[in-house]
Formats: structure tokens, C-alpha cells, sequence
């Protein structure tokens, strides 16, 4: 009903992405060949592990045997764009298990693997009794080779967690990194609209209760960014991609003149932060390793 009801506000261009994010024990073969007749071309399934003990520590529902039969059926579905989710940095993981964990995804045949540190966000259970982690040494040691592992294996590195097969990006992640807009729907979603340059761009969010938000569809939480905000709003986004950015896509994006991006480019440029190369802004090694000291020389 949902798609069909967008198709009737909205024509669906040809060759649309629509993507499912599904959680491996929620996997039914006739289920999903459903969804998959009805337009849904693209599942992201929520792994985090193939190890037991490292899914128990996390509190996840599902196992390692779960989490490889929810591959296989997306693909007996005729799933042929996949996203697999894990996470490193996890409580008592060695560099060894993350290795395993990419190796294991890899030879399921996915087309793009997210691969993110473990952070505590606030209001987790995580965050009120956190855990003992892995020291700073040992994640990056984790994340530098299970990035050498994915490389190896044609998953080019495109955003900050990101990794796909050529031409296989997700394209819901490009569009939110490169700051364009996108329209939530739904108990507990996001949303961007730009109304106007550079005043009128948009934040909103629906109340994340299902209850509440049936009482009221229409409601929103709802911001307007003020130009003093873009650079940093912008930049934030877009460093996150390998590619970068330029400087008329800034100038199309905000409103604003480049020179407001002055002097945090310049001193990122000097600092070794930043590079430019075919008019493209993009981080160094060292700047994206180090992206918080990028992005506060951009705070108004």
C-alpha cells in the first residue's frame, strides 16, 4: 500500500533504488520474494557479526547461522543488490574477529558492506552501564586491516563507512552526504527540505513513538538552519565522501559565496587536513582519521 501510494503522488523513474533494511531474524523466503515483486530492488540486513558470542554481548536477537540464511534467501529472492551491516570495536573483539566477520560477508556476495565502529549513543543501555572496549590503538588496527581485506576484494572505499562494488554506491547515501534533500515518512523520521537559498533549508523529524505519531501524522519538530550554520552543516555531510566536493556545488547547495567557507579551507589546506585535486575539496588520510579537527575550524 505504502508504494503504491507514493507511485500515485509521484511517478517512480526507471531504475528507482528502493531499499529495505531488514534485521536477519525477520527473513521468510515467501516474504521477501514478495517484497521483491513489489519494487524493492535493494536489502541492507542489520549483521553487526557472525559471531555469537560478540552478537550476545550486543544483545541481538539473531545468530551467525540466522545471519547467513538471511543472506542466502535474499539472494534465492532474486536480490541482486545487498548490503550487509557490522561493526567493529565491539566489547572483548580482537582484530581478528573483524577480519573474520569481513572475510565471512565477502564470500556471502554482497554488492556494499557497512563497516562502523561501535559508538555508545545516548539513552542505549550501552551508554548508562558502557562496556569495556578495545583501546584506540587496537580499533584503528582493526579498521586499517579489514579495510586492506575489503580492498582487496574490489570493495572500493566511498564515505567514511561505507564500501561498495563499482557502481554499486548506495544512492540514498550519496544524495544525503552530498546534502541534497530527502522527505521522511513515518513514526520516527528525518527529513531535509530546501524552500529557499540560503535561508528556508529545513529540518524536520516525525515523534519517534508509532502511537503518537498515528494520533497526529502531521506533526514535526521542525528547524531552519541559519546561513551561519551551512558551512559547517555542509561540510560535515560532504567530507564524509572520498570524492569530496567542489566549490559550485557548495554555492548550488547553500546560497552562499565560497568565501564563507573562509578561513577553515585554507587553514585545512595548510594543516594538511584537507587537499584539493581537479577542483575537488577532499579529506587527506590524516583528515579524514582526524575529522573532528576538521569540522570545528568550520563551526560558526
Amino acid at each position: 500500500r505504502l508504494l503504491v501510494g507514493i507511485a500515485a503522488q509521484h511517478p517512480l523513474v526507471e531504475g528507482l533504488e528502493i531499499t529495505l533494511e531488514a534485521n536477519p531474524g525477520t527473513f521468510e523466503s515467501q516474504k521477501f520474494a514478495e517484497l521483491k515483486a513489489l519494487g524493492i530492488n535493494r536489502l541492507s540486513i542489520g549483521i553487526q557479526s557472525f559471531n555469537d558470542t560478540l552478537l550476545q554481548k550486543l544483545g541481538r536477537v539473531h545468530d551467525a547461522r540466522e545471519a547467513i540464511s538471511a543472506v542466502d534467501i535474499a539472494h534465492q529472492a532474486g536480490f541482486g543488490n545487498i548490503n550487509l551491516d557490522l561493526m567493529f570495536g565491539l566489547p572483548g573483539a580482537q582484530p581478528e574477529d573483524s577480519l573474520k566477520d569481513v572475510e565471512t560477508a565477502i564470500n556471502l556476495q554482497p554488492t556494499h558492506i557497512s563497516f562502523y565502529q561501535l559508538t555508545l549513543e545516548p539513552n542505549t543501555y550501552f551508554h548508562k552501564f558502557p562496556p569495556p572496549l578495545p583501546d584506540d590503538e587496537l580499533i584503528f588496527s582493526t579498521q586499517q586491516q579489514s579495510q586492506q581485506l575489503l580492498a582487496e576484494h574490489q570493495f572500493q572505499h566511498y564515505e567514511v563507512s561505507a564500501y561498495s562494488l563499482a557502481g554499486r554506491q548506495c544512492q540514498h547515501n550519496l544524495n544525503y552526504w552530498q546534502f541534497g534533500d530527502y522527505l521522511g515518512i513515518g513514526a520516527g523520521a528525518h527529513s531535509k527540505i530546501t524552500l529557499g537559498l540560503p535561508d528556508k533549508i529545513v529540518r524536520s523529524h516525525k515523534p519517534k513513538s508509532p502511537e503518537q505519531y498515528l494520533k497526529n501524522p502531521e506533526q514535526s519538530d521542525t528547524i531552519t538552519l541559519l546561513a551561519a550554520e551551512l558551512p559547517l552543516e555542509f561540510v560535515m555531510n560532504q567530507l564524509r565522501l572520498k570524492q569530496g566536493f567542489t566549490l559550485a556545488h557548495y554555492q548550488a547547495s547553500t546560497g552562499l559565496s565560497p568565501h564563507t567557507l573562509e578561513p577553515a579551507l585554507s587553514t585545512c589546506l595548510k594543516q594538511g587536513l584537507l587537499i584539493v585535486r581537479d577542483n575537488y575539496y577532499h579529506c587527506t588520510p590524516q583528515g579524514w582519521n582526524f575529522m573532528d579537527n576538521v569540522l570545528e575550524k568550520f563551526m560558526p
